[in-house]
């Protein structure tokens, strides 16, 4: 009995956890409540039709993400105490990631796990919506966990020029990372509006907040923020205080668009498409979009992030947010299927669409370079017996 009364309990409060996905626990971000919204919003225009009186909304507007019901988050505290195995080819070794980065020269991707990627462009590593904890969560021993490590342990990262964060969500800016990352004088750390201060807390210095549509130079190349369909918390207190973005990363070489997590827009992936494309390279979160009812307003399915693609005009698409930690109710290894068949469906070439193993990196300087370093990932093929369970699941 003792037992099982253990098991509810840990049930109870992954439900009150994922109850406030991002919002569990007021007391661990007091940062947030301290910094006056006229204080975020100072430098920008008080018209502009994505800020609000208290903070930001989505433009055109589009409801935030509600309560998504009892059922839902006891799903989801269930597979956090029983993770999913996952396939032994959805992710290289430390050691393997390490030596396959080290020896593809020039600019490359590097996808450490769900929105975290390393980008080398003209000579600057960006590392993209850290997150490396077990759990995304403000309490370090519960919440959505991990079914897999990071591609490249936190330990174990090259040195970083520039952080780029999509927006606050524990799953996409992780605190403990954050805090643990060495030289934070030397870092450039480039966010969305209102997050200056989660930086600055944890001793950087060099830190550019930006507006949908303002852009920064580093050097040689330029980050400019642009919309995406989303929200922002990390306490009970702080609903879409901060702002959330997707990002523009342009070089001398390469033209990448960052999408760390949005639900699909009729109109301004087209208009990013319109004014800012044609980009080399899109990293598209295609995972975390089941049930629709409840998911739509936040996250894109894989064939929706295909159309994005498109309309931004990108020569290869790259799947993300997927096939890391369980956030919804899709089955874990289906994303990858959904997008490559939607890709496919739409004119894309097999060799554009990159479904990356963990801790797989690929040239973004030399197609020859990726063919020879870097298998396309079964999950982009025809499933085996083993994946098919996975799939079946």
């Amino acid at each position: 009995m003792k037992k099982y009364s253990k098991l509810y309990l840990a049930l109870l409060i992954l439900f009150i956890t994922y109850e406030y996905p991002y919002i569990a626990y007021s007391g661990v971000n007091a940062e947030w409540k301290n910094q006056p919204v006229e204080e975020i919003k100072s430098q920008q225009s008080a018209t502009a039709e994505h800020h609000t009186q208290d903070g930001f909304q989505n433009h055109p507007f589009i409801e935030t993400a509600s309560s998504k019901g009892p059922l839902f988050y006891i799903r989801r505290a269930w597979h956090s105490i029983f993770l999913h195995d996952a396939p032994k080819e959805h992710a290289l070794t430390e050691s393997e990631a390490l030596h396959l980065r080290n020896t593809i020269p020039g600019d490359s991707v590097t996808w450490l796990g769900h929105a975290s990627f390393l980008i080398r462009l003209s000579g600057k590593t960006i590392l993209t919506d850290p997150y490396f904890s077990e759990f995304a969560s403000p309490l370090s021993w519960i919440g959505p966990r991990r079914m897999v490590a990071s591609g490249i342990s936190l330990e174990n990262l090259p040195p970083i020029d520039i952080i780029i964060a999509s927006h606050n969500h524990y799953d996409h800016l992780d605190d403990e990372a954050i805090r643990k990352l060495p030289n934070k004088g030397d870092i450039r750390v480039v966010v969305p509006l209102g997050l200056k201060t989660f930086f600055a807390e944890r001793d950087y210095s060099n830190i550019t907040e930006l507006d949908w549509h303002k852009g920064i130079s580093i050097e040689n190349l330029e980050l400019i923020a642009l919309p995406a369909v989303h929200n922002s918390a990390r306490s009970h207190n702080d609903h879409n205080k901060t702002l959330w973005a997707s990002w523009a990363i342009v070089s001398p070489e390469n033209k990448l668009y960052f999408i760390g997590d949005s639900g699909y827009s009729n109109s301004i992936f087209k208009n990013i498409g319109n004014e800012y494309g044609k980009f080399d390279y899109v990293l598209l979160p295609i995972g975390a979009y089941e049930p629709r009812e409840l998911m739509w307003m936040s996250h894109m399915t894989p064939e929706e992030a295909v159309l994005v693609g498109k309309e931004v005009r990108a020569d290869t698409l790259i799947a993300s947010h997927w096939g890391t930690i369980n956030l919804s109710d899709e089955p874990p290894w289906e994303p990858p299927k959904r997008f490559s068949k939607a890709g496919l469906s739409n004119g894309f070439d097999e060799r554009k669409l990159w479904i990356m193993k963990i801790g797989e990196t690929r040239s973004l300087t030399d197609p020859k370079i990726a063919r020879d370093h870097n298998s396309t990932s079964k999950f982009s093929q025809t499933p085996t017996q083993n994946q098919r369970k996975f799939l079946n699941e």
